[in-house]
């Protein structure tokens, strides 16, 4: 499975309204965002790590997963975190019809008050993507994808990604999911001690 760390410039360029990285601010920021939650332990311990370092992030939420875990959703939210749309059943929009795409994540909607939109995989045809934003999604990509959901990437080399990619405005991709748990609880604490050293304030979207 091959996927760019990086999201290539030409992306930026021939999709502009997509969101890949936020304006640069005097003082460095990060915004480091967790996909295809909720989970019963793996959000909290995220919850907690990010408290320890005054850290905020972005939540990109399952629609299903958040129907049975509103208690883990409320905690996001009191703890000052965004929370965004990561559609309902997590479908490839390359692969889905258009109608079962827009239906899905609207359904998503219905649990996750949000305007944010994270596709699936990344993955959104120009024509979903145009009727999502007249419905007033934000579509929010990414800078950096630490690859913390491949099974075949260390830690170490995860740890490397993050840290030899991220700048000033960078989205970071992670995962609090199982799959992704045991390269999340090394990487992590080790990305926010690294660049809280630096000075870099960790925000939301």
């Amino acid at each position: 499975m091959w996927y760019p760390v990086k999201t290539p410039f030409f992306i930026k360029l021939m999709f502009p309204s997509l969101l890949c990285t936020m304006p640069k601010t005097e003082k460095p920021a990060l915004y480091l965002s967790f996909d295809d939650g909720p989970n019963s332990e793996i959000t909290p311990w995220v919850l907690e790590t990010l408290k320890n370092y005054n850290a905020k992030a972005t939540f990109f939420c399952i629609g299903k997963k958040a129907e049975e875990k509103q208690d883990i959703l409320n905690r996001i939210t009191a703890d000052g975190h965004s929370i965004g749309n990561h559609s309902y059943s997590h479908p490839n929009g390359w692969k889905t019809g258009f109608k079962e795409f827009i239906e899905d994540v609207e359904r998503c909607s219905k649990s996750i008050n949000s305007k944010l939109f994270r596709p699936p995989y990344g993955r959104i045809g120009l024509r979903q993507m145009l009727a999502l934003q007249k419905k007033n999604y934000r579509i929010v990509l990414w800078d950096v994808l630490s690859g913390d959901f491949d099974p075949k990437l260390s830690k170490e080399q995860c740890l490397k990604n993050v840290l030899q990619n991220s700048k000033n405005g960078s989205i970071i991709v992670f995962h609090d999911s199982e799959k992704a748990f045991e390269k999340l609880t090394f990487v992590l604490p080790l990305v926010l001690e690294h660049y809280q050293k630096l000075g870099f304030d960790f925000k939301s979207i």
